[in-house]
Order: C-alpha cells, then structure tokens, then sequence
C-alpha cells in the first residue's frame, strides 16, 4: 500500500504540477497573444505610414513630371493682343478726327467776322403818338443772323465795348419781334455812350 499512496501521491502532484503547468503555459499564451496584438498594431500603424509616405511620393512625382507654366504667351494669344491694340489704335485715330473736325468748326465759328458797326442816324420812331418828335440817334446798323438772339447781339455789341443793353435795342426797334428774328432783316443797336 505504500507504493500506492506513492503513485497516489505521485499521480497528485503529476495532476498540481500539470495544472501548474497549464496555468504557466495559459499565461504565456496570453501574453504572447498580448504581444502579437501589439504586432499587429504596430504593423497597422506602419502600414498607414507607409501609405501616406507613397501618397507624397506620388504627388512629387506628379508636380516633378508636370511641366513648368511659364509665363510667356502663346501665338494665339499674341495675335489676340494685336487684335485688341489695333481696335483701340482704330478708336484713337476716330476720335482724334472728330475732335479735329469740332476744332475746325470751332475756328470757323470764332473766324466769323463779327457784327459790323456801321455808324448810322436814324429816328428813333416814337413809341406813341403824344411823344416828343423823334430825335436822331447814334448807333450800328445790324443785319440778323441765323440763330442770332436778342442777347447774343447785345453781348456781342459789349464784348466790343458797347455799353447797350437789350431793353435799349428793344426800344429802339419797337415793330420788331426779337421772339423770332428772321434771318437778313436789318435791326438797329444804339450807341448810348455816343451823345
């Protein structure tokens, strides 16, 4: 009996030192699967690096095989230019003509000779029947132009040194209309500094 307590006994601790075993072997089980985990992250991890370091080469090589954008024009767009200057040039030269033919007609204008100034005695008409007999009066004799007004010739008259004013040459020429002047009619602008 004693050679079976022993292998009782031996059988025993077989059976603590197997479980003691498989306690052992179950924890470095797991602590391998622990660190395979870790593997396998860390190669997650890289593999993610590794992705965004292929994506920048890429696009390096795209920028590297791109070429260059220079700034110089094409043809096309030379000739566009050319276009554009000669339409503008065009425009220039247009209006410098027609400020040239307003020129010209401005120098006609200020050539026009100016209202003559012929000395005349005339009688003032009188303006009613009870006034005093007409006196002569000093003055010019004007024949009307196209587009004369009544204050366009008195200015005219005072630009020349003529002190006349329009109510002056209304009164001196009473069966005239200075609402419509007809052209080639003579009216008459008196001289009032003449005495």
């Amino acid at each position: 009996m004693k050679k079976i307590s022993l292998w009782v006994l031996i059988g025993t601790f077989a059976v603590f030192t197997a479980r003691a075993q498989d306690t052992a072997t179950q924890q470095q089980l797991d602590k391998l699967s622990g660190q395979i985990q870790d593997l396998l992250d860390a190669q997650a991890q890289n593999g993610k690096r590794i992705d965004a370091v292929e994506h920048e080469i890429s696009e390096l090589r795209d920028k590297v095989n791109t070429p260059q954008v220079n700034d110089s024009a094409s043809r096309d767009d030379l000739r566009a230019l050319a276009t554009q200057v000669q339409e503008i040039d065009r425009k220039r030269q247009d209006d410098r003509d027609l400020i040239l033919k307003q020129l010209e007609k401005l120098g006609k204008v200020a050539a026009a000779p100016l209202p003559s100034h012929k000395p005349a005695s005339i009688a003032k008409p009188p303006v009613d029947d009870t006034s005093t007999p007409a006196v002569a009066q000093t003055g010019y004799d004007y024949v009307v132009k196209e587009g004369d007004t009544l204050s366009l010739i008195a200015k005219a008259y005072r630009d020349q040194g003529v002190k006349v004013t329009r109510a002056q040459i209304k009164a001196a020429n009473p069966k005239v209309n200075f609402d419509v002047l007809i052209p080639g009619k003579k009216i008459f602008i008196p001289d009032p500094n003449a005495k």
